[in-house]
């Protein structure tokens, strides 16, 4: 099942892609919003997968919508670093010994084809880096790398987009990642029964149509079960969070020379079977 969400007349509205079209999850008996779905839990995914599967009526008109990201208020946005080992050797870095966990900002969240904006007057060098998101269905508290991918709701799009220059000053990684519009994720969510194994996907970035970045979800240090079972350790894994599992080899800042967005740069994160994220690049000042 594909979730996507989107603003309609200044009210936020969940909408599922059946064989009609698009259709709002509330016309087939289920929550308005994501966060709604969410907090109604797994039964009742499956609820709207059933009447989604069986819905033969028209599409949602959606002229005039406005596209939201696609995990409109995440409960947080959990990062792992260094999680492939072309990344780790294009920064020189041994693989970590455990999953290297930072929190972007909630607030830095962006839409499929909403602008990546920045100052350029308080940060130049803004870097990519293409990731599988995991949204996080139910609550995960010291759970095993067994039962750990029963706790997802589904994937998306990620692009940790970042200001190195303010990244490598900093002690710690959060304000260089979490800019506001520095977190674009869609367009949509694919439910995880769409996705037998996260370990299987190819993964993308381009750049004004050049391919950056090309790897392969298996090419992961620590899967995506593990990421789950390790945090949920330290912390309970709320539903509605959304983590963002690290990035391949090829990413700007390690290029010779380094290779920066930007403004009026197109780039795009690809999934295969997760989907396809675009934003454009905005300079201006605040």
């Amino acid at each position: 099942m594909i979730l996507t969400s989107y603003l309609c007349d200044g009210v936020e509205q969940l909408v599922v892609h059946t064989k009609s079209g698009d259709v709002f999850a509330s016309d087939l008996g289920g929550p308005s919003t994501l966060a709604g779905l969410i907090e109604a839990g797994p039964d009742a995914t499956s609820r709207l997968q059933t009447s989604a599967a069986t819905y033969g009526g028209p599409p949602a008109n959606l002229e005039g919508a406005q596209l939201l990201a696609s995990v409109p208020k995440p409960t947080n946005v959990i990062a792992i670093g260094r999680n492939y080992a072309e990344h780790a050797a294009e920064e020189n870095a041994d693989k970590p010994a455990a999953p290297e966990i930072f929190l972007k900002h909630t607030s830095s969240q962006a839409a499929h084809l909403q602008d990546i904006v920045w100052d350029p007057t308080y940060t130049k060098n803004i870097d990519w880096e293409a990731e599988l998101g995991v949204v996080i269905g139910s609550a995960a508290r010291n759970v095993s790398v067994d039962t750990a991918l029963d706790h997802i709701l589904g994937y998306t799009v990620f692009n940790d987009v970042s200001a190195r220059d303010i990244q490598f000053a900093d002690l710690q990684w959060a304000r260089g990642k979490s800019l506001e519009t520095f977190g674009p994720c869609g367009p949509s969510i694919v439910t995880a029964d769409e996705v037998p194994d996260p370990q299987n996907l190819a993964i993308r970035c381009l750049l004004n149509d050049e391919v950056m970045q090309e790897s392969h979800t298996s090419l992961m240090y620590f899967p995506v079960a593990e990421i789950i079972s390790y945090c949920s350790r330290a912390f309970t894994l709320q539903p509605g969070d959304l983590i963002v599992t690290g990035t391949p080899g090829g990413v700007g800042a390690f290029r010779t020379p380094p290779v920066w967005m930007q403004d009026g740069d197109t780039v795009v994160v690809e999934v295969d079977g997760v989907g396809r994220l675009e934003n454009r690049c905005v300079t201006q000042k605040a």
